[in-house]
């Protein structure tokens, strides 16, 4: 079993463009997005993955995630499966002491929304904190994919 621990960050400009070392394409959608558990299927630039993901405990850290990679061409085939919509970003990957940020440019209905997240070894574990990272939003379900697929960021009410 695997436990993911990971906050999650609204970004507030485009500066970290200029700190990434790669970014890829990525395509997700979910065929299942009940609140105890997701399953995600993503082709991500060469590669595809299957993602289950658990409910997460109280703070938003930390939750069970399994993970198995696909061929690209069986993760083409089971997009068409998926519900609700499907997302399209592109990720950055920015270097951070330690660690790498992921930063996703979300396109489509989520448009506009821009947000960073970094994995962890432990909920209290230490790192920096770049000039572009914005308001925490670790938690909120609304920024998790899961939802951002059923109720995408251009239909919030600002």
């Amino acid at each position: 079993m695997a436990i993911e621990i990971e906050r999650k960050f609204l970004v507030n400009s485009d500066a970290f463009k200029k700190e990434a070392t790669i970014s890829t394409r990525i395509v997700q959608g979910f065929l299942n997005t009940h609140p105890e558990r997701t399953v995600r299927i993503r082709i991500d630039g060469d590669f595809g993955y299957l993602t289950v993901k658990g409910l997460s405990n109280e703070t938003g850290t930390s939750r069970f995630e399994w993970e198995k990679e696909i061929t690209p061409e069986e993760a083409e085939e089971l997009i068409p499966l998926c519900e609700q919509k499907i997302l399209e970003k592109t990720r950055y990957k920015i270097p951070n002491g330690n660690h790498f940020f992921e930063v996703d440019e979300f396109h489509g209905e989520n448009e506009g929304l821009v947000m960073a997240e970094i994995e962890l070894q432990n909920e209290k574990e230490v790192f920096e904190i770049p000039d572009w990272l914005g308001k925490e939003v670790t938690g909120e379900i609304k920024y998790y994919n899961s939802q951002l697929s059923k109720q995408p960021f251009n239909t919030w009410k600002k």
